[in-house]
């Protein structure tokens, strides 16, 4: 026990330096080695590698101090093998299609056919093995048997964690955001190790002793640790919550790609992927969703690093984009500097400056403002019609006046979010930071600036304490390692787990950074005329996504003049490196098996969480494990239609989405489980009290500071604490939900300990 308590002390010890410690002094650590900024490469790199190395040796040394338990039997053996066998010609034939694909691109196929092959393609594998392995067998819908080997499982972990937001929205969000956000908006790198160092909390603190326990879902941890029906009611529904707003992203990147893949609308698309999620999850549970997401994880990590590849080839001449785009950090600050000493820049940044201002004055009286905007619109109609002008002219106006706020606080809405976004865009480089800058602010500037450091550090180390606290409490991972046949395959999983996400973590800063300069370099300062196609094609999808304006009118694009979505990046990526559109159609369909891999196992945790625990009355018959399953299917499908109709109102962006529910999965969960797992003395008052206590705080400060519940409340001024952002809420919630459950579980245990003597001296 010694050893092992030193063990996690070491690990846990590395972890946080590799981790906090490196990033709180990343802004001391920018000297070049070998064309790499030491602080950006730890960051996007090194800390990766570290964490790896972490879940490998704690698998290692624990899994050797256990014994032989008899499970690795000649069957099970010659099982694993037939399973080998099957992947490699699963891999072989995706090949060959991507290949026949190509070849008849080349001889005329055209664009439509070749997007449709991948989505029916795939589609149809994924539906197959959900047809194949469909089940109403409590322990195969619900844990695949307790058969999956680690290295599949592996697989099957990464891509239910590699979601929309991985896949699509990751390079995105590095792009627009650099090493750490804009101001006191944290993003870039904290991505990167918030969602691969929760990997370590997941493998020393959770994964093993949940699995041994035998369970069914994470909820049922809390039912059996402490007893009573309020812990798993409690865990069950803050599963459902937090799963929720995870796949209401996943579905609306299911329908992103599946519009832009086929041409169909938003909507479409949705029910379209909708389908093939259902298939999965609703028939086969567990034991189909296992092999989809295996089959779905070749498919995306292909989409990935082939683009990303031909990228680095092409403007460094070697296609191991990871180790080599760090030549490019240099290049883009040296763009970076002369861009924002550009004149064109300038009068950019001036116009948009302008229309903040215009925005500004308006809403000092929206209901004049509003009626001033509707008289001057109509007298330009009137005149356009007194002078005869041509019908477009005509269209065009009519247009403007139609897209006039309905009402003042219409107006209010629509005209603050401009005023903010001008606000943004009048800054240098368009609002975005410098790449490869640590922080906003400068530690060594004035008073405002070593504030606006300390804010921006702030909030980045919270976001990354939210992401990582996160993983190790979200149901639909901690599910993954109830498939496997021991605890010790339980641990090996987790170091597969990682091992195939880092693939694909490490390849996103890259891509990142390769798109930048490719935009830097020879995007910008092209005539609006000779931009490529695929702006206009996206911008058309969605301006949201893509979006450019001649801002100072010289019919020259300016960096400032371009706005791309987090969404977009990824997607576009083809398109943007010259790539033959069949690499388009495996992009599209590695970001639809991202997204499909994890509203699976999302959805089937809600279904599960509702069925097997909410309504959990102790029965263990056969017939009542049947009706809880099919229970969980009809749970299932109710959820999937309200979370495509959620999606289809396209509330936030992918990566604000799943940031959130790791808050509230690692306030709701984490500080209960782990004081569960290592502290006895933790009981059912303490665990109910630090469940509520943590994801009430979580809900309440992500509430409090909406800018439609403040504005609706008529509340002024920022209501965040020392400065941090909702989306890092957990924060609060985790260490409130830690002192809740240590504070009720001590006091109720010295009651009763209290009432018992009372009890005695009494009799």
């Amino acid at each position: 026990m010694t050893s092992s308590v030193r063990l996690h002390g070491w690990l846990l010890a590395l972890w946080f330096v590799a981790s906090f410690g490196v990033v709180f002094f990343a802004r001391d650590l920018q000297f070049v080695i070998n064309g790499w900024p030491v602080g950006f490469w730890f960051a996007a790199q090194g800390s990766v590698f570290v964490f790896i190395a972490i879940v490998a040796v704690f698998a290692w040394v624990a899994n050797r101090r256990e014994t032989s338990n008899g499970h690795d039997d000649a069957a099970y053996a010659i099982y694993t093998r037939s399973l080998h066998r099957r992947f490699a010609a699963y891999v072989v034939c995706l090949v060959l299609l991507l290949l026949v694909l190509a070849l008849a691109e080349q001889r005329g196929l055209g664009k439509t056919w070749v997007g449709g092959t991948f989505l029916l393609v795939t589609l149809a594998v994924y539906a197959a093995i959900g047809i194949y392995g469909r089940t109403s067998a409590a322990s195969q819908y619900y844990v695949a048997g307790r058969n999956v080997p680690a290295v599949y499982n592996g697989m099957a972990t990464a891509a239910d964690w590699m979601s929309a937001a991985s896949f699509i929205s990751m390079a995105g969000g590095l792009y627009l955001q650099g090493f750490s956000g804009s101001g006191s908006q944290p993003g870039g790198l904290v991505y990167v190790l918030g969602w691969t160092g929760g990997f370590c909390l997941v493998a020393l603190f959770v994964a093993p002793y949940l699995r041994e326990l035998n369970l069914y879902t994470v909820p049922d941890y809390f039912g059996v640790r402490f007893g009573g029906r309020w812990p798993r009611a409690i865990a069950a529904c803050a599963a459902v919550l937090c799963s929720f707003t995870y796949v209401v992203a996943q579905i609306y990147g299911v329908g992103l790609i599946t519009s832009r893949l086929t041409g169909v609308h938003f909507e479409i698309g949705i029910l379209l992927g909708l389908g093939g999620v259902l298939v999965c999850s609703f028939l086969g549970g567990m034991r189909a969703v296992t092999w989809t997401q295996v089959t779905q994880y070749v498919v995306l990590i292909l989409a990935f690093l082939i683009p990303v590849s031909w990228l680095a080839y092409k403007q460094l001449g070697n296609p191991l984009a990871a180790a080599v785009y760090g030549r490019q950090l240099e290049k883009i600050a040296s763009l970076e500097s002369r861009l924002e000493a550009a004149p064109a820049e300038a009068q950019v940044i001036r116009e948009y400056a302008r229309r903040a201002r215009d925005y500004e004055h308006r809403l000092r009286d929206v209901e004049a403002s509003l009626e001033s905007e509707r008289r001057i619109l109509r007298e330009r109609m009137r005149a356009l019609k007194e002078g005869h002008a041509d019908e477009a002219a005509l269209v065009a106006a009519r247009r403007e006046l139609a897209s006039l706020p309905k009402d003042a606080q219409d107006a209010r809405v629509i005209w603050t979010r401009a005023m903010q976004d001008n606000l943004e865009r009048a800054t240098p480089l368009g609002g975005l930071p410098r790449h490869a800058q640590a922080f906003a602010g400068d530690p060594e500037g004035s008073a405002e600036e070593r504030q606006a450091f300390e804010v921006s550090r702030r909030n980045f180390l919270a976001l990354m304490f939210c992401l990582m606290i996160g993983t190790a409490g979200l149901p639909h991972l901690l599910t993954r390692f109830y498939t496997t046949r021991t605890v010790s395959e339980a641990r090996t999983s987790v170091v597969w787990s990682l091992l195939f996400i880092a693939l694909l973590y490490l390849a996103a800063p890259a891509l990142a950074v390769l798109v930048k300069y490719e935009i830097m370099s020879q995007l910008v300062g092209q005539p609006f005329d000779a931009l490529p196609s695929w702006i206009a094609q996206w911008a058309k999808l969605d301006p949201a996504l893509v979006s450019v304006s001649d801002v100072n009118g010289d019919r020259i694009l300016q960096f400032a003049e371009l706005k791309l979505g987090a969404d977009v990046v990824m997607l576009a990526t083809p398109e943007l490196g010259g790539l033959p559109y069949v690499v388009s159609g495996l992009v599209a369909a590695g970001g639809l098996a991202a997204a499909l891999s994890t509203a699976d196992g999302l959805l089937l945790t809600i279904g599960n969480a509702v069925a097997h625990d909410f309504f959990y009355r102790g029965e263990t018959g056969g017939a009542e494990a049947v009706r809880r399953v099919m229970l969980s299917k009809f749970v299932l499908l109710i959820v999937a239609l309200m979370a495509a109709y959620v999606a289809a109102h396209r509330p936030a962006d992918i990566l604000y989405l799943v940031s959130a529910s790791f808050s509230l999965a690692g306030a709701a969960f984490v500080p209960v489980m782990v004081l569960g797992i290592f502290w006895p003395r933790t009981n059912r008052h303490g665990a109910v009290a630090g469940m509520l206590t943590g994801l009430g705080l979580t809900a309440y400060y992500m509430a409090i500071n909406s800018t439609a519940l403040r504005s609706t409340l008529g509340l002024s001024g920022s209501g965040l604490w020392f400065d941090i952002q909702p989306i890092s809420a957990g924060v609060f919630g985790v260490l409130a939900g830690a002192v809740a459950t240590v504070l009720v579980s001590v006091v109720s245990a010295q009651l009763r300990a209290t009432s018992g003597r009372g009890s005695v001296a009494s009799s």
